[in-house]
């Protein structure tokens, strides 16, 4: 059906990755559980933006979480809401990456030059116009420089090791995916019926890599999907050789039959 969610979802991010709208499909995205008025929720992104009279990043990071008190929430951070950027328009609340994808978002519309920072444990916003210049949504908003973040991340990971390209840029599909990964977890305890049709809708973005993609399907099968993990079993098996290839194609007979 034309109106499938997940559907709706590749056709958005199956674009080259500069035409994606990553405020629509991030919008799109709650809708793998439930339906979403994806108009209304660009809508109130758009009246945001009307609404602030800065144009650099400094100005915009305060505008939306001080001046609006957009936050992080400390209360419950696995909310599975607060990986749903409709929600966290409403509840003005959510985790890094939401956060960092509103502040994205309302910046795009002002051109305020940005770019997200996919850091391990901690989403964060670059200024385009600085290299050194990083802005924590769930704090705040909180200006830091890369000491700063690598402090941030050294108090989050411990001991794990800490490079420059940590502080790289990241594009719409790797938002996406770990907006979905996150989302996978939350429900993982709370709902997990509910984790299969996220991961089918990560599933749908292009470009995953060959381990990603043969973890999805084991956890598709480990959830009761048996065809589905199968299926997608025998296609990566075909991109593989030798023991590996067996080894997969083994392990895809095995959950097909299960399903019979």
């Amino acid at each position: 059906m034309s109106d499938d969610p997940v559907r709706r979802f590749a056709r958005l991010v199956e674009v080259p990755e500069e035409e994606i709208r990553l405020d629509e499909a991030a919008l799109v995205l709650p809708t793998c559980v439930r339906p979403v008025d994806v108009a209304d929720g660009l809508a109130r992104l758009d009246d945001l933006a009307d609404g602030c009279s800065a144009r650099d990043a400094d100005g915009l990071s305060r505008y939306l979480f001080v001046e609006n008190a957009f936050r992080g929430d400390t209360d419950d951070y696995e909310d599975p809401r607060n990986s749903f950027l409709d929600d966290v328009l409403t509840r003005r609340k959510g985790i890094p990456i939401t956060l960092s994808v509103l502040m994205l978002e309302v910046g795009r519309r002002l051109d305020v030059p940005l770019a997200g920072v996919g850091m391990p444990g901690h989403f964060l916003v670059r200024d385009a116009r600085d290299a050194d210049a990083f802005f924590d949504p769930f704090h705040g908003g909180a200006r830091i420089d890369a000491a700063g973040a690598r402090s941030l991340h050294a108090a989050l990971r411990g001991d794990e090791s800490f490079g420059p390209e940590l502080l790289d840029p990241v594009g719409p599909r790797a938002i996406l995916s770990r907006m979905l990964a996150n989302l996978q977890h939350s429900f993982m305890s709370r709902r997990p019926a509910a984790v299969v049709p996220v991961v089918r809708m990560r599933c749908a973005i292009p470009g995953l890599s060959r381990a990603e993609r043969h973890h999805l399907a084991t956890l598709l099968g480990s959830l009761g999907d048996f065809e589905e993990a199968g299926v997608m079993l025998e296609q990566l098996a075909t991109e593989l050789t030798g023991t590996d290839a067996d080894r997969v194609r083994r392990q895809a007979v095995a959950l097909r039959a299960r399903g019979n």
